[in-house]
């Protein structure tokens, strides 16, 4: 009779096969992932239902009332190409609306911790007795066809931003050769689907002035037949007054931004790059020719996207470098009001401790006095009761309940990044702030 194996550990089992998730379930951004992040979004992705209801509706009420009208009005079946060029027309509309929203703009991967500062210069400078260090330089200049390029430091994603790159703060991602955030489309406009984008602004303004052109063609044979003047035509096809007046307010827009978009193919730059720099043909350094230009853009190969969010990451160390990270507390930590203690500079804060603060009888004198004995000691009234709080070394934070488990283990990352009791804030090494300065 064999006995059965005696249940496993959980706490060893977690520790040795953290739990695997996929990236997108785990994704930082604001973006929102459909059919198992096979498609990504914006965070307002509801508006792309506004746009599709503001193509198909006026298009059902031009292919009802009115194409259907001139079916058997020209010799040879004609007519019916009229119908069908409309809604071959709207159906590529809608593809280009949905590969522009739907996939990767060119996000690029964020890093996991700050780049390593041996490379650059730091300075100190002493601030009432503390020692603060310098962050990383806010630019660094490149050469582009001979001329001096700056990119960016992005402090959210912790990396020099490429070329031609931005942050979305909308999307709250860095985008290699952003261009803008279309709330029509829910999606930021970059490297890799700024070609669909143009052919939905393009094929849409075409689809306009199609629907615009045959309204009028069919109030123009109203009036060759009934012999009436325009108006009293006009007025017996309210659709068609409808769609001609609709469809002249929409080629205003999606007109307006195909001639502007088609300026910024030909002369090789983005929307963000045209309101901000206002380069010049002559210090532009990515104008190649119009030839050329209009090459890179429809001709030249999609790059393969950075990020494979269906693939599965270990959702330990995903958290373990959040903890680590120097940046406010992630919602990650469980942190509970009123039982987590942190180790802020050389002393050890409490939300608990601080709310009753402000209901303890003291005088001011007593206060100043307990202050002076502090400092004599190195060490604050409240730092007294580190060995009781932080039981195991390199814990930042732990739940003072009994009975239950802290709230993350400690990591291997961690010691490495706690600063000691009598050290400045945040000085135990280089500090990076992680929130981007706007």
């Amino acid at each position: 009779m064999s006995l059965p194996p005696p249940p496993a550990n959980s706490d060893s089992a977690d520790t040795s096969a953290p739990s695997l998730v996929r990236t997108y379930r785990v994704w930082q951004g604001s973006n929102v992932f459909l059919f198992g992040g096979r498609l990504i979004f914006g965070p307002d992705v509801k508006s792309i239902f506004i746009s599709v209801f503001l193509i198909i509706v006026p298009i059902a009420v031009f292919c009802g009332l009115v194409a259907r009208k001139l079916l058997d009005d020209f010799p040879h079946h004609s007519g019916w190409s009229i119908m069908g060029v409309v809604i071959a027309l709207t159906l590529f509309v809608l593809i280009t609306l949905i590969v522009t929203s739907g996939r990767d703009p060119g996000i690029v991967p964020r890093n996991a911790h700050p780049p390593e500062p041996d490379d650059y210069n730091w300075t100190e400078n002493s601030n009432n007795g503390q020692i603060s260090t310098s962050r990383f330089p806010r630019t660094r200049d490149v050469i582009v066809n001979g001329i001096t390029v700056k990119v960016k430091y992005c402090d959210t994603c912790m990396l020099y931003r490429p070329l031609r790159a931005s942050h979305c703060s909308v999307c709250d991602n860095c985008v290699e050769r952003f261009d803008h955030h279309c709330p029509w489309v829910g999606q930021c406009i970059g490297l890799r689907n700024y070609r669909f984008y143009y052919m939905f602004v393009f094929s849409a303004t075409l689809l306009c002035l199609y629907v615009h052109a045959f309204c009028w063609v069919y109030i123009v044979r109203i009036k060759d037949f009934e012999k009436i003047s325009i108006w009293k035509a006009m007025s017996k096809t309210i659709a068609s007054t409808a769609l001609i007046i609709y469809t002249f307010v929409c080629v205003w827009f999606v007109g307006g931004l195909a001639v502007f978009h088609t300026y910024l193919i030909s002369t090789n730059q983005s929307t963000y790059e045209n309101f901000k720099y206002r380069y010049d043909p002559q210090t532009n350094p990515y104008n190649r020719g119009i030839l050329n230009n209009f090459k890179e853009v429809f001709c030249s190969r999609i790059p393969p996207s950075k990020n494979n969010f269906r693939s599965k990451v270990p959702r330990e160390p995903l958290d373990s470098y959040r903890r680590t990270d120097i940046r406010p507390l992630s919602p990650l930590m469980k942190r509970t009001t009123g039982h987590m203690e942190l180790l802020v500079g050389n002393s050890v804060y409490n939300e608990h401790e601080e709310e009753e603060s402000h209901h303890r009888d003291g005088s001011e004198n007593e206060a100043r006095s307990k202050d002076s004995e502090s400092k004599d000691s190195g060490l604050t009234d409240k730092s007294v009761d580190l060995s009781r709080i932080f039981h195991t070394e390199g814990v930042e934070g732990q739940e003072s309940s009994v009975g239950r488990h802290p709230p993350w283990d400690p990591t291997p990352q961690v010691p490495d990044r706690i600063i000691e009791v009598g050290e400045s804030n945040w000085t135990t090494g280089p500090r990076y702030s992680t929130q981007e300065t706007l």
